[in-house]
């Protein structure tokens, strides 16, 4: 796992479940996080959902883990002009370094919606559209339009 990815998002395996390092967010942010978690998938890239040891700010899905948190900042090396990945609709930043046509694990947050969301994609789940896709309904029906990449 790349430095920067590792510093970004820490998991820990306790027991069966997966503990999540969850952002410190504003009480509205955690309400709508609980309401947007609660309407995750049971599956997405084909991976069953884990129990998540994080206060609804997040969900994980198989081994190794696939982990989403809720309410996140502004991805590091996010700018205006970053280019986006658009799928079904959503908008989502992946670091340069993390694209290309070879197997890396994947760090992609959400662009133009509140709350933001991030997702950590191992590279054993390559590439990350699965995921992106599996989550859309979810991000469409629960997160907030704000705007999204240029």
């Amino acid at each position: 796992m790349p430095g920067a990815l590792a510093s970004v998002l820490t998991v820990v395996l306790t027991g069966c479940a997966v503990s999540v390092h969850a952002p410190d967010v504003k009480t509205a942010t955690r309400s709508a996080c609980a309401s947007f978690t609660k309407a995750l998938p049971a599956r997405v890239s084909d991976q069953k959902s884990r129990s998540v040891d994080d206060s609804g700010l997040g969900a994980a899905w198989g081994d190794p883990a696939i982990v989403l948190r809720c309410g996140v900042g502004t991805p590091k090396g996010f700018t205006r002009f970053s280019a986006c990945q658009r799928t079904n609709g959503i908008d989502w930043f992946v670091p340069e370094d993390e694209l290309g046509d070879h197997p890396v694990d994947v760090l992609m947050t959400t662009i133009g919606r509140s709350p933001r969301i991030e997702v950590m994609v191992p590279a054993a789940y390559w590439p990350p559209t699965a995921a992106m896709v599996d989550l859309t309904r979810t991000l469409k029906q629960h997160t907030k339009k704000t705007g999204g990449c240029v």
